[in-house]
């Protein structure tokens, strides 16, 4: 954790050393913070991305949650207004897709009509629901703007666990990527469909070895994000396998550029703070 730390503080610009300050201590960021991780929202609530010009994005949106999540300000009006807007996207079926106007520019993570797209975009999103609602239930009417639980997000989080349920294969796979897998897992566990996420998370842990560093926290972190024990033996082997793989700058090995690595070791702090 120091190393971690050190690392952010070293290598981290002012949004990360502000991410950083919220996870250590529960330190409100300071107001131009706060503004420069939430500027550039559409007016319907969604935040576009860089390859999808002026119209909102599924995947970019739940990227600005996460951010705005380690700022302590899933809470504040502009979240909240993104929320609303996942919960508007969601398809009959509980799914979500980037709008078809993007599909000449979408990466193929985020194509619509891609059903690996599809898949994860909905773990995403119901993962970004659930995890919201779960905070709005335990803050309670009032608190820090945060109402007793918004029964929209609710629904929709549910649609999307029923969703990811159904498309699951027998041996507990799942037909999208591998990041699309934790934050399916972390959002059945919300959902109470325990065992369903179980059987995700047994695949997850065979797989831990062969994981990436950046994806071994970011498994961790959405994990217990989403209410896993600490002792919950993915989470136990999770933080084994960052402790072997940390470098001796505090940092570890991802994409080139600090940017990525900063990310990496915000992650790791995430799961094992």
């Amino acid at each position: 954790m120091d190393g971690a730390i050190g690392f952010v503080v070293a290598h981290g610009d002012t949004v990360d050393r502000a991410r950083l300050s919220w996870l250590r201590t529960g330190a409100p960021p300071q107001p131009d913070v706060l503004a420069s991780a939430e500027i550039g929202q559409a007016p319907d609530g969604g935040w576009p991305a860089f390859w999808a010009g002026e119209v909102a994005s599924v995947d970019a949106t739940c990227f600005r949650l996460a951010e705005l999540d380690d700022l302590g300000a899933l809470g504040r009006p502009p979240a909240r207004k993104a929320l609303d807007w996942l919960a508007s996207r969601q398809r009959p079926d509980g799914s979500w897709e980037e709008d078809e106007s993007l599909a000449a520019e979408a990466p193929e993570w985020a194509r619509p009509g891609d059903p690996e797209a599809t898949y994860y975009l909905t773990a995403n999103a119901g993962y970004w629901l659930s995890v919201a609602d779960a905070d709005a239930d335990t803050a309670g009417a009032g608190s820090a703007g945060i109402g007793a639980g918004d029964q929209g997000h609710r629904d929709a989080a549910q649609a999307a666990a029923r969703y990811l349920a159904a498309q699951m294969r027998p041996d507990g796979t799942w037909p999208s990527y591998l990041l699309a897998g934790w934050l399916a897992a972390a959002t059945l566990y919300r959902q109470a469909m325990f065992y369903e996420s179980a059987r995700m998370q047994g695949v997850l842990d065979d797989r831990l070895t062969t994981m990436a560093p950046g994806d071994v926290a970011q498994l961790a972190a959405a994990l217990r994000r989403a209410g896993l024990a600490d002792e919950d033996w993915l989470q136990v082997n999770a933080r084994r396998r960052l402790a072997a793989t940390q470098r001796s700058d505090g940092g570890w090995d991802g994409d080139p550029g600090d940017s990525f690595e900063v990310h990496v070791a915000l992650a790791a702090i995430r799961a094992c703070r």
